[in-house]
């Protein structure tokens, strides 16, 4: 049966009690703060590092391509484990599955903070990795079990979604604080306290559910789309740090991920019980709001990248500075998901999603009008409107998907969003990453002076051009300078062009969505200590305003 509890026992004596759930269960709004925490404490944890990088490198001196997995490991393991771990929730229990995340993630946040060489910590931030994978999908489907009402639950969902602004904001900002008053590990001893109450307060707070049980978990399938995510993500990275495509360590990835992904395709259409049914991608609104979703995130995260890297090199602000300026996307991104209940129902999917990707088109339009001085008014106006469109975007487009999805397949359906979500944002970085490349370099080859060997060297980004424009002194480096950031900000422009038609095109896509936001009665409040079968709802939609770096560092996802 869809949405099914877990079997009672057979001695109603000892039978397991949970607060009440659904229309009159006064402990859901409990449970929406347990939530909230959890996913508090991945957004914060995806971007607190960042900033300690440079301290981690001075203490554990690790190589090149140590630190690129120091870096790497907790987005890479976690967007190729949340299918997986999204379908076991399903079968085992999304409580259960939601429990054993945070102490993992308690765990291995004790043994990052106390990571004694690269190794071990690249080790560490895999396992938060895991946790996070496991973290996620069951808390959207334990969130859309406790508000079977669609108008409440898209309430929760935007209070969820306002807290995954705070998280992307909060993470760089709290890893600066924290690095100017203690040792780079800190930044990870932070979780240690709210996962020791979280896991009892969830534990005693959180309903159980799973659902459909039939026939055998596919276990090959689970692995085959785990190790084919992993190398598909793995490639896009490669990519998006402008690495050759023809490179083996790229290349490789690249193919093998697709077909493996291929063939855990072709296992599921086969399968009779199947981990995620493909025929969900038959229905329009289901297949379109993936796409919304992947074309929002292509179009935004590589270019929100960009744009901080103009803000250091080009206009020479500070790490924090930049952080701060950045700030007014997060704060319109938060208002956007309070509000996204409303809108949703006044304006319905359709025109929600459709109206979100001209605005953020509008914004992006907009910041093309800057150039090499700085225009903080502009950025101000084009910032709030990119944040407040992108967040209106993808909460109609996450709730409209997981709204066709078959309620006893929540865990798969969110997976299935936030996958969608982490290749878009991959994508986008290599894409627009590349584009930006194609723009930037040519600028470099007619600047007189300036041996052959600096500009190829310099036209690699714009800090290796600053570092090049130093070491050669005198007017040919202060003319290789010049050209350098005069290239940048005309590539940034004809990266926004390209960004702007890709949102336009998201924006005729969501011409397939629901006009309306149907609202059928909610199920009946269930009797103390059952769970009922929801109806599916989305997932919070993160903001994507991203860690200020290092000048000449390379965009990391």
């Amino acid at each position: 049966m869809s949405g099914t509890t877990t079997a009672a026992p057979r001695r109603p004596a000892r039978r397991r009690r949970y607060p009440a759930a659904g229309a009159e269960g006064g402990n859901r709004w409990l449970v929406l703060l347990v939530l909230c925490v959890s996913l508090l404490l991945v957004a914060v944890d995806a971007t607190v590092l960042h900033v300690a990088v440079p301290a981690v490198s001075e203490d554990l001196k690790p190589g090149a391509m140590e630190l690129l997995w120091i870096v790497d490991a907790y987005p890479l393991v976690c967007a190729a484990l949340l299918i997986l771990f999204g379908t076991l929730g399903d079968r085992v229990g999304r409580r259960r599955i939601l429990l054993l995340g945070y102490a993992l993630f308690g765990v291995a946040s004790a043994l990052a903070a106390l990571a004694p060489d690269a190794q071990v910590l690249i080790g560490a931030r895999a396992l938060l990795g895991v946790g996070g994978a496991m973290i996620m999908p069951a808390t959207l489907s334990i969130l859309r079990q406790v508000f079977p009402d669609r108008r409440e639950r898209a309430l929760a969902i935007g209070v969820w979604s306002a807290v995954a602004a705070v998280g992307a904001a909060v993470g760089p900002l709290l890893g600066g604080f924290l690095l100017e008053h203690f040792w780079w590990g800190s930044v990870f001893l932070v979780n240690i306290p709210l996962m020791l109450v979280s896991l009892p307060v969830g534990r005693w707070l959180l309903p159980e559910s799973t659902g459909r049980r039939d026939g055998p978990w596919d276990v090959l399938g689970a692995l085959t789309a785990a190790v084919g995510l992993f190398a598909l993500v793995f490639g896009v990275k490669r990519l998006g740090a402008a690495e050759s495509v023809t490179g083996p360590l790229t290349l490789v990835p690249l193919l093998a991920g697709a077909a493996l992904l291929a063939v855990f395709v072709r296992r599921q259409r086969r399968r009779r019980h199947p981990l995620v049914d493909l025929r969900l991608f038959a229905r329009p609104a289901f297949s379109t709001s993936v796409g919304c979703i992947v074309l929002a995130m292509l179009a935004l995260v590589g270019l929100e990248l960009i744009a901080a890297q103009y803000l250091q090199l080009v206009l020479g602000l500070s790490p924090l500075a930049t952080g701060l300026r950045l700030l007014p996307l997060t704060v319109a991104a938060m208002a956007a998901g309070l509000a996204g209940s409303r809108m949703l129902d006044r304006f319905g999917p359709r025109t929600m999603v459709g109206a979100g990707f001209a605005l953020t088109a509008a914004a992006v339009l907009l910041l093309t009008a800057m150039g090499g001085e700085d225009a903080p008014g502009l950025m101000l106006g084009a910032f709030v409107l990119l944040g407040f469109g992108l967040e209106t975007t993808l909460f109609g487009a996450y709730e409209s998907m997981l709204n066709e999805a078959p309620q006893e397949q929540a865990g798969g359906a969110a997976a299935i969003g936030e996958t969608s979500y982490q290749l878009g944002a991959g994508i986008g970085i290599a894409f627009l990453g590349s584009v930006m490349n194609a723009a930037y370099a040519p600028g470099l080859n007619s600047v007189p002076g300036v041996p052959d060997w600096a500009r190829r060297d310099a036209g690699h980004s714009l800090g290796e051009a600053y570092a090049v424009s130093h070491r050669l002194g005198g007017g040919a480096g202060g003319a290789l300078r010049d050209a350098a950031r005069t290239s940048f900000v005309h590539g940034l422009h004809v990266t926004l062009l390209v960004s702007a038609g890709l949102l336009v095109l998201g924006a005729l896509a969501a011409l397939w969505l629901p006009r309306t936001m149907e609202c059928p009665a909610a199920d009946p409040a269930p009797e103390r200590g059952t769970v009922p079968a929801p109806r599916p709802a989305a997932p919070a939609p993160r903001a994507t305003a991203p860690a200020p770096q290092s000048a000449g560092a390379a965009p990391q996802p």
